[in-house]
């Protein structure tokens, strides 16, 4: 166990501590004041939570592969995978949570399971383009658009959105994440007109909120909380298809506390639980048995007929490709 670790919690013992990596923000706070302590009311152990982002959390498990001080981790699909062929996560136990899950939800192989789904699409400035008199976006194409020049955000391709945006562009132009040329060529079109590729999602929201940016690429998760705080932004289904984004969870391979890791995991897709999830991320639920307000289930990716809707990725081909792709981004695209 860490000397920083142990710090950050100020205890004197961790054989009694679980510590579970995930999301910061919202999502952070969810599982501190309500999803934890549920959990530790009934288990007897003490959780610990680690935020950060997937990328970060996934070089975590890697670098900590020999001797794990983390149990659990939730991590974005494209990560997870990344995470699997590294052989960093346990298998997943079954148990009456996990089987209840939509099928789409469960992962190949059974080292990790599905904990919210999020829909990739086009964001924008409603008070910009009402200003302008433009129209709704309805389209990819519509990052193609010149009178929205200097007004484009899009996240790098270090960024899930920016990856997916990639891989899009390919799908529109006769390609596909075997074929990438195509969406290197598109992603050429679209550059000029792009504000900037920004990694940040607080940064995002902030240029989005103030108008600096009037369109972009983001999710409906991150959408509907930013919208919650009044921000004049509204999500777009582009007509050609959204991509869905399966926020996942795995038990940690030969971690401390395994048996606590998979009963972590099955709290967690409970349906109570569930619901707090989904409202602290815009995330929807993978458990059909979740109960939400009318408010909130009329945002979110919820039922296994929108999943369907979406467009899913192949990362079994993307992520051994990423790392070219990633330079070739620097090159042409960010230089």
């Amino acid at each position: 166990m860490s000397a920083s670790l142990l710090l950050t919690v100020g205890i004197s013992s961790a054989q009694d501590t679980m510590y579970v990596a995930g999301f910061g923000g919202s999502v952070e706070t969810a599982f501190v004041e309500k999803i934890i302590p549920s959990f530790e009311a009934t288990s007897g152990i003490k959780v610990v939570y680690v935020a950060g982002n997937s990328t970060d959390t996934v070089a975590k498990l890697q670098a900590q592969k020999d001797n794990p001080e983390l149990s659990v981790a939730i991590v974005d699909d494209g990560p997870m995978n990344t995470a699997i062929q590294a052989g960093l996560c346990a298998p997943l136990a079954a148990g009456p949570n996990s089987n209840a899950v939509y099928p789409s939800a469960r992962v190949e192989g059974d080292f990790a399971i599905g904990l919210g789904y999020g829909a990739t699409g086009l964001v924008y400035n409603t008070e910009v383009f009402d200003k302008n008199g433009w129209p709704a976006p309805t389209s990819w194409k519509d990052l193609e658009d010149p009178k929205y020049a200097g007004k484009i955000i899009i996240p790098p391709i270090s960024n899930g959105f920016g990856l997916l945006t990639l891989v899009m562009q390919a799908r529109l132009n006769g390609g596909s994440e075997r074929n990438i040329d195509p969406g290197f060529e598109a992603m050429k079109r679209i550059k000029p007109g792009v504000l900037a590729f920004e990694p940040n999602p607080g940064k995002i929201a902030e240029l989005l909120q103030t108008g600096e940016a009037a369109l972009g690429v983001w999710n409906n998760a991150r959408t509907a909380i930013l919208a919650g705080q009044g921000a004049p932004v509204k999500f777009v289904y582009p007509q050609e298809g959204a991509m869905v984004i399966l926020s996942q969870v795995c038990a940690v391979a030969n971690a401390p506390h395994p048996e606590q890791a998979q009963a972590f995991i099955q709290h967690l897709l409970s349906p109570e639980v569930q619901a707090i999830f989904t409202e602290a991320t815009g995330l929807g639920p993978v458990n059909p048995n979740t109960k939400l307000a009318p408010e909130v289930e009329a945002k979110v990716v919820f039922g296994e007929d929108k999943v369907k809707s979406l467009q899913s990725v192949d990362y079994s081909v993307i992520n051994p490709a990423r790392a070219g792709w990633t330079d070739r981004w620097n090159r042409e695209i960010e230089r």
